[in-house]
C-alpha cells in the first residue's frame, strides 16, 4: 500500500523528533486489534469488481472508519485529517497520493450500515481493546491505568 519510493512527507516524518500521543495511540491500536478477524465479514460482502478507478482496499477503509469513530470525525473532516496528519495515513496504510475522498469514506460507512456491520465492528473492537486495558467511549479513548496515575498526582 505504501509506495516503494518514500515521498517528501515520508522523509519529513522519519526525521521528526517527537512521538505524539496520536502516533502512540494509533501504533497501539495497530498492535492490539486482530485485523484479519475484523476484516473477514467485510470481505464477504465487499464488492470485488469495479469499473473506473482502482478500488481502495477494505483493510484501508476499515482502518479509516475506525479512526473516524475514535476521533469523532465527519467524512470531510476524516479526509482532511488524512491529508494533514501523517500518523493517520501511516495507520491506514496509504500515501498522500492515494487518500480516499469524503464520498468514498461516506460510501464505506454506509456499506457497513447497509450490511449491519457497524455496531458489531465497534462492539468487537471495544471487546479486543478492553483486553488491552482500553475503553473507547463517545469518540474518546480512556486508559484506566493512566487515569489512576493522574488522580494520584492531583
Amino acid at each position: 500500500m505504501m509506495p516503494n519510493r518514500p515521498s517528501f512527507s515520508d522523509l519529513a516524518y522519519r526525521s521528526k523528533k517527537k512521538v505524539t500521543r496520536k502516533q502512540r495511540f494509533l501504533e497501539r491500536m495497530d498492535k492490539a486489534l486482530p485485523w484479519e478477524s475484523l476484516l473477514k465479514p467485510i470481505l464477504n460482502e465487499y464488492p470485488k469488481s469495479h469499473k473506473g478507478r482502482r478500488r481502495i482496499p477494505a483493510k484501508v477503509m476499515l482502518r479509516i472508519y475506525l479512526m473516524q469513530q475514535w476521533y469523532g470525525l465527519s467524512d470531510p473532516a476524516m479526509e482532511e485529517s488524512l491529508y494533514d496528519i501523517e500518523p493517520m495515513r501511516r495507520f491506514a496504510g496509504i500515501s498522500i497520493n492515494r487518500i480516499p475522498d469524503e464520498t468514498t469514506i461516506w460510501k464505506f460507512r454506509h456499506f457497513l450500515k447497509k450490511h449491519q456491520m457497524s455496531e458489531e465492528l465497534l462492539r468487537l473492537t471495544n471487546q479486543y481493546l478492553s483486553t488491552d486495558g482500553l475503553k473507547i467511549s463517545k469518540g474518546k479513548v480512556v486508559d484506566p491505568r493512566v487515569q489512576k496515575v493522574r488522580r494520584k498526582q492531583s
